[in-house]
């Protein structure tokens, strides 16, 4: 087997041409430069250095070897460096998954600031419906989850992005569209197109809430995984819907979007798994906190 030592000291004697001003270089006395070249030669069953008491020459398999030499140190360098920028969190890959409506407030900025600032990370972004996102997390297939804040376990952490309240998304010829504002109260008996409890916990928990607080009921008329799905059934006259309000900026032909007074608000987080050990991850959080900062 060859050493990456004797591939080393065959390139300072193949640079030099000189055995004393090789070891010169290497910082070694100059037995052990003949030493390794000439186990070298014999590991390989050729010779790579024409020798006499003047002058050292490559042979044309030194030539050669020397190009292919040159290559391997290179290819070992850039590994070692690799794995060292990688367990500092230098580089690497990040998964993250995020809820439909985080593409329309905390993603952007935070893919954009992280990317600029660490471009040796190769960050991944999947959206994911909520419940998956929470499980994929906890599994390790993503590292990282933006979403509404999910339940307290003691396997998961959690770092605030924002809070967002909720609006009204209306048919933008419906009866309120034009209202600068509207009272929950003033939504009693209105079709309700929503997710399901078991999709968005968090989010049906507060719609539910604002009804009640108002001693109404909801009535729902369809129930949708997705929140874009729910907006485009607005827009098609099927019913209203209470949506986080950066879904707003998503400008639906045929949507009004109405403040909703007293609307509760949704705390949008980062959640990861305890165990996780990407080095990439408090990179990551760094920029999360230097985001929220600002």
């Amino acid at each position: 087997m060859v050493e990456t030592r004797a591939l080393r000291y065959f390139l300072a004697v193949a640079d030099t041409l000189h055995f004393g001003r090789a070891a010169e270089r290497l910082h070694v006395t100059q037995p052990p430069v003949s030493r390794q070249i000439a186990a070298l030669e014999r590991s390989l069953g050729v010779s790579l250095l024409e020798r006499d008491s003047r002058h050292v020459r490559l042979t044309p398999a030194g030539v050669r070897f020397r190009e292919d030499a040159q290559a391997i140190v290179l290819s070992l360098e850039q590994a070692r460096q690799t794995a060292r920028q990688i367990d500092a969190g230098e580089q690497g890959a990040l998964d993250i998954g995020f809820m439909m409506h985080a593409a329309h407030s905390s993603v952007p900025a935070l893919a954009k600031r992280f990317m600029a600032a660490y471009p040796r990370i190769h960050l991944r972004l999947r959206e994911v419906l909520p419940l998956a996102l929470i499980d994929s997390v906890r599994s390790g297939s993503l590292d990282a989850g933006i979403g509404f804040e999910p339940r307290a376990t003691r396997d998961m952490e959690v770092m605030p992005l924002l809070e967002e309240s909720l609006c009204v998304a209306l048919p933008a010829d419906h009866r309120l569209a034009q209202h600068p504002s509207i009272a929950i109260e003033a939504l009693d008996g209105e079709p309700l197109i929503t997710a399901p409890a078991e999709v968005v916990p968090t989010l049906r928990e507060a719609i539910e809430a604002c009804f009640r607080a108002a001693g109404l009921r909801p009535q729902i008329r369809l129930e949708v995984q997705l929140q874009q799905s729910i907006v485009s059934l607005v827009a098609s006259g099927l019913g209203i819907a209470l949506v986080p309000n950066s879904l707003s900026r998503m400008g639906v032909p045929g949507v009004a979007f109405v403040h909703l007074e007293g609307a509760p608000l949704l705390r949008q987080v980062l959640f990861w798994r305890s165990a996780n050990r990407n080095p990439a991850m408090p990179r990551l959080l760094d920029c999360v906190e230097r985001c929220v900062a600002r």
